[in-house]
């Protein structure tokens, strides 16, 4: 299948997707274009599997009648994402046109520091 990641993904996940030809949105020039102008314009170049980290995308996008599927990633820090490409790659394989599947990888926390008392640092 032909594959394209979001803007807001490591670019590292391509190469951990074998099978598929994976391409992302920078590559091919398409940085910064909206939601629905990318999916448009991702299913005109053949696409066929959309690969993002954006959780807005289930509720702003009509995907009744989409050639393009989508995987929805719940995160996309690479240092998260890589403990669960099995789970990531058998989404991409099993995607059908027009559908939305959401891959839980869990998310990043920032930890905070523990606060320092009077006269620390």
């Amino acid at each position: 299948m032909k594959v394209i990641l979001d803007e807001d993904l490591a670019h590292v996940l391509r190469l951990h997707l074998p099978g598929h030809d994976v391409f992302t949105v920078a590559y091919v020039g398409w940085g910064g274009l909206r939601n629905g102008e990318l999916l448009k314009t991702a299913e005109a170049g053949g696409f066929e599997v959309f690969v993002t980290g954006d959780q807005s995308m289930r509720y702003e996008q009509n995907l009744s009648g989409r050639k393009l599927a989508i995987v929805m990633l719940s995160a996309i820090e690479w240092r998260i994402i890589k403990e669960h490409m099995p789970k990531i790659a058998a989404a991409v394989d099993q995607a059908t046109p027009g559908s939305l599947t959401r891959v839980e990888c869990g998310v990043f926390v920032r930890r905070r520091r523990p606060a320092m008392g009077p006269g620390l640092s």
